[in-house]
């Protein structure tokens, strides 16, 4: 493991005044809170905080504004979503250099966020949510309409801020609604920016974006006035939403935690497989739901597996994300830079570690990608979430015992199935209990199909015709002929 570390230029940044956007106006905080680089422990800029009475006039501003939304035509309301596409790109670098500071990534990896963002928000513009008739003949005439709900609270989490509130954000609009966007506390600085860029593009109110320090997340859940929840974050959290959301039976979809595992199969290629999990194990410094978070491999073929992946993980570059020779940026905030030291003293524990096993000395939140072998299922590094740079490698002798170990788990968000036999490998892919299971890649997600978890990992889908559907309440015409 190297480490990278640059002068860090702040300009466009420090120099920048962040606002609110409330019923299509710039608005400042009611208080403010700093926002932390965590590569470096520095305060970069001030971000605006809104109050009680400002979350009430974003959602008041968003429910005046819906009845002149929903009655745009779906054709219209997709023009305003490629403009905001086009916009957006327009001012890709200073986004994702925003990003990049807030959050920690690398560059290549904060840009790669905008353009997904891109990429989602023009998919979304190109969909349609024609009726769909279920009847016509002689007796009667039924249709199936998707009509809009209103009010959509958007909620967002820290590690892919500014790619999660658009994909969100441009299917609610498609559909017709209008929205109130809450960016995580320690990242709001890219929904600031976007923000920006909405309150040329979209008519007063139809989107409001509001700064958090902790509180207001509990307001949008419980408002009367709000008719859906878009959540993504932990499952403990979630449960939260579920609960808060319940007194006025909100709309809800939620994408929560996970604990993602790796089959690795007898006649998987060592090198090439070992390079797949690496990469979706380790990107964004663990700190993904969907990461790979327990590897099984054959007992065969462990000893070599854990050494090849340990190789890897050793010879990873840790630093700023703005240098770029950066390949993983530190943990996102000083809390669950916390939580993941307290798994490193787990994997000293429970197992041995082969790479990594140590926080890096200096101001930022830093932990070298860490593998584990000879860890038992039982270890609280098995069983729970852990969201970070450790990751552990489990031996097993038996398919059906990997696939049950596999799928002992309360969460069933996304699993892989790594080997040469493509139709042995989806065989196990199906037997995987998560929202999707993938074959020699994972994490590979796309616009036009679902996501979404089983168990304890989510409720409802985003992406693709459902997530679009989720936006949208069924309204069914039925016409008698008799």
């Amino acid at each position: 493991m190297t480490f990278a570390a640059p002068a860090i230029d702040l300009t466009g940044v420090e120099d920048h005044a962040f606002h609110q956007l409330i019923d299509g106006r710039p608005v400042p905080g009611a208080d403010t809170q700093p926002v932390i680089d965590p590569a470096t422990g520095r305060v970069i800029a001030q971000a605006p905080v809104a109050d009680d009475a400002q979350v009430d006039a974003a959602v008041a501003a968003a429910k005046a504004a819906f009845p002149r939304w929903r009655d745009t035509p779906l054709a219209e309301r997709a023009v305003v979503i490629e403009r905001i596409a086009d916009a957006i790109e327009a001012r890709r670098e200073q986004i994702g250099r925003v990003i990049v500071l807030e959050n920690g990534k690398p560059i290549v990896a904060a840009l790669g966020d905008v353009d997904l963002a891109v990429q989602w928000a023009r998919h979304v513009a190109g969909m349609s949510l024609d009726g769909e008739v279920l009847r016509d003949d002689s007796d009667a005439y039924i249709e199936v309409r998707r009509k809009p709900i209103g009010v959509v609270a958007a909620i967002i989490p820290w590690n892919f801020p500014f790619f999660q509130t658009v994909y969100k954000l441009a299917p609610a609009l498609l559909a017709g609604n209008t929205v109130v966007v809450k960016p995580a506390p320690t990242t709001p600085l890219n929904a600031m920016l976007l923000g920006e860029i909405l309150a040329d593009l979209v008519p007063a109110g139809v989107v409001n974006i509001v700064g958090d320090a902790g509180a207001v997340g509990p307001q949008l859940t419980d408002h009367p006035d709000v008719g859906k929840v878009s959540f993504t974050g932990s499952t403990a959290a979630g449960r939260k939403v579920m609960a808060s959301s319940a007194a006025s039976l909100k709309r809800v979809v939620l994408e929560l935690g996970g604990n993602d595992a790796a089959i690795v199969l007898a006649d998987a290629d060592i090198t090439a497989a070992a390079a797949g999990i690496f990469t979706w194990a380790f990107v964004n410094s663990g700190q993904v739901c969907i990461n790979i978070k327990r590897i099984f491999v054959p007992a065969a073929i462990y000893d070599e597996f854990c050494t090849e992946l340990g190789r890897l993980a050793s010879a990873a570059v840790l630093g700023h994300g703005l240098d770029p020779a950066t390949e993983l940026g530190p943990i996102q905030n000083a809390r669950q830079f916390e939580a993941v030291q307290r798994y490193l003293e787990v994997a000293r524990r429970d197992g041995t570690i082969v790479a990594g096993g140590h926080v890096v000395e200096g101001d930022g939140y830093f932990v070298e990608p860490t593998v584990v072998r000879d860890i038992d299922d039982s270890s609280s590094l098995i069983r729970e979430e852990t969201f970070g740079p450790i990751r552990s490698v489990l031996r097993y002798d038996d398919l059906d015992d990997a696939i049950a170990r596999a799928n002992d788990t309360p969460y069933g968000l996304g699993n892989s199935v790594w080997g040469t036999d493509i139709a042995a490998a989806t065989a196990v892919a199906d037997r995987l209990e998560s929202g999707t299971v993938w074959v020699n890649t994972h994490f590979a997600l796309e616009p036009g199909v679902p996501f979404g978890g089983r168990k304890q990992s989510g409720l409802g889908v985003e992406f693709g015709r459902e997530g679009l559907e989720e936006f949208t309440d069924a309204h069914v015409i039925h016409v008698s002929r008799q």
